[in-house]
């Protein structure tokens, strides 16, 4: 069985523990034959969980000395903002998912996430950009599944002249991705038979 792969049984919750704090989180669909745990209520919303969550994180961020925190918008505002307050940080960049009027001498680049069915543009401001250059950064979202948002982000940081120097999430959602990642808990997918075959044959492919 692949990692952080559960068969679907029609279940509407999956329960999730980090240190002493327990939620009940919704089980979507997000395309054909494929259901996730979604935190975006939690992440968005519950502040006893960000708070908890951000002080977990930054202390295996800290070990590693970033001067600042990309993140991407939105989901991870809320988390991404207290991880920087815990790292006394004085400025974060958030990379936006459209272009705006008033942005120029901007960068971008596409991207696409488990939860969205098409494309997305991920948005640094020029001042943004011209902040991070020379800058050690961690990258920062609240789940990482495929990977996807991060390899983005890292692009955008590489090209503005910063270094990455970790990523980091409050979870590694399924079977995916295999880089490097500072995480606090893992997050299974939930698939129909058929689904599992899928990535069972993409995985050997891929490994192979």
């Amino acid at each position: 069985m692949l990692k952080r792969v559960t068969l679907y049984n029609g279940e509407c919750t999956y329960r999730v523990k980090i240190g002493e704090v327990v939620r009940e989180l919704p089980i979507v669909q997000v395309d054909k034959g494929l259901w996730i745990a979604s935190d975006a209520e939690l992440i968005l919303g519950d502040v006893e969980f960000i708070s908890y969550t951000a002080e977990l994180i930054s202390k295996k961020i800290k070990r590693l000395n970033p001067e600042v925190i990309v993140a991407p918008e939105a989901k991870a505002l809320p988390f991404a903002f207290q991880v920087a307050k815990n790292l006394r940080h004085n400025r974060i960049v958030f990379a936006r998912k459209s272009i705006k009027a008033y942005m120029s001498d901007y960068l971008f680049v596409d991207t696409k996430s488990i939860t969205t069915s098409e494309k997305q543009v991920l948005v640094l401001t020029g001042g943004d950009a011209e902040y991070l250059r020379g800058k050690r950064v961690c990258l920062l979202d609240d789940v990482v599944s495929t990977g996807g948002t991060l390899k983005a982000l890292e692009s955008l940081t590489s090209r503005a002249g910063g270094k990455t120097i970790c990523r980091a999430s409050i979870w590694i959602e399924g079977p995916w991705y295999e880089g490097d990642l500072l995480f606090l808990e893992e997050l299974p997918v939930f698939v129909n038979e058929e689904k599992l075959k899928e990535l069972e044959m993409c995985y050997c492919k891929a490994h192979r």
